[in-house]
């Protein structure tokens, strides 16, 4: 199994991401014979095999770029995507959230574009177990890609199953043998009994929605399940900062509101529900409450088959390339003199 290589000179394959004098991020994947073209010059892409990570390139009108390996999260911002992806942001925090931790068997449904998975995968290490679980063949082909060229290879413990979470994760794991459970799908409370079952007393459930219908639902739902913690909710915001000298002030834009987090702990068996005290009245819902929670008043947006057709191709093109990796990290590499190493 070739592996994705964190350090040394750029070779053949490797996914180089390059910086302008104006920011602006051009990520490509290098090979020989090609470039990268713009309205301001051409850069060979021979003229970055054997630089090291972090080198400085001019093309051919002298404009420079930085070069560095893409991190995770630049990776996922600029990846094929056929979902709406959960952001760097949230996945840092469900990973925190949740404390995946190295050796855990961690239950994912849906995969989406498999951003959430490969920081799941990154946190649970080559000893732990990540099963996921998605309904549509197309995304779960675009999330096995992306991670495919992110990592050199498909991750050998990691499996994506294809169907409904409720009927199939009772076929995939015995029972209270999950360590930890993210979900991110519509209707997350329609799943609670199965992940119920599949988790340790102690796991931990996060769930990431879109909507404040949808988290008041959940929470609801895992109150009335009486099988969990009381539920714990939050949202990430980022706003950046631009400190240059004197000049310190916040960015005119940030990435705000994306979705919102809602955990909670699977309680030992047959223990009753502890509930914290709190102040004033609940208020109570009814059926009109309920109706608005339904996935149709939510409104599931889903990619046309036209532009998931095109993520498949892209996802797995990108995976291909990246596997000449392996192919070339035992090559004879070209250096930026053009002598051979």
């Amino acid at each position: 199994m070739s592996a994705r290589r964190q350090s040394g000179p750029f070779v053949e394959g490797d996914q180089v991401q390059l910086t302008d004098p104006k920011g602006r991020l051009t990520t490509v994947t290098l090979e020989r014979g090609k470039a990268m073209h713009t309205h301001r010059g051409v850069l060979p892409h021979e003229q970055l095999i054997g630089l090291s990570d972090g080198s400085v390139v001019e093309n051919s009108s002298g404009v420079s770029y930085l070069a560095l390996r893409p991190l995770l999260n630049d990776f996922v911002m600029s990846m094929p995507r056929g979902a709406a992806i959960i952001y760097p942001k949230d996945a840092g925090q469900i990973v925190s959230i949740a404390d995946v931790f190295p050796g855990a068997t961690v239950v994912e449904a849906g995969v989406g574009s498999g951003a959430m998975s490969m920081s799941l995968l990154r946190a649970i290490g080559p000893d732990g177990r990540l099963l996921s679980f998605e309904r549509r063949e197309e995304f779960a082909a675009i999330a096995r890609a992306n991670a495919t060229a992110f990592f050199g290879d498909e991750p050998p413990n990691w499996s994506i199953t294809i169907g409904d979470l409720q009927s199939a994760l009772p076929e995939a794991v015995a029972d209270g043998s999950v360590d930890r459970a993210v979900l991110d799908m519509l209707a997350p409370w329609e799943c609670l009994d199965a992940v119920g079952d599949a988790l340790v007393p102690g796991g931990v459930l996060v769930c990431y929605v879109a909507t404040a219908t949808q988290l008041s639902r959940v929470a609801e739902a895992i109150r009335a399940a009486k099988r969990f913690t009381e539920p714990q909710s939050s949202e990430t915001m980022v706003r950046g900062w631009n400190v240059d000298g004197l000049s310190v002030r916040p960015d005119h834009r940030m990435v705000a509101h994306t979705g919102f987090l809602i955990s909670a702990r699977r309680l030992a068996e047959g223990t009753a529900r502890f509930v914290k005290a709190k102040r004033g009245s609940k208020t109570e819902h009814g059926d009109g409450d309920v109706e608005l929670w339904t996935p149709g008043a939510l409104g599931d947006r889903m990619a046309s088959d036209k532009r998931l057709r095109k993520a498949v191709r892209e996802a797995q093109s990108l995976a291909e390339r990246s596997a000449k990796r392996g192919e070339s990290a035992g090559a004879t590499t070209t250096g930026a003199d053009g002598e051979a190493r």
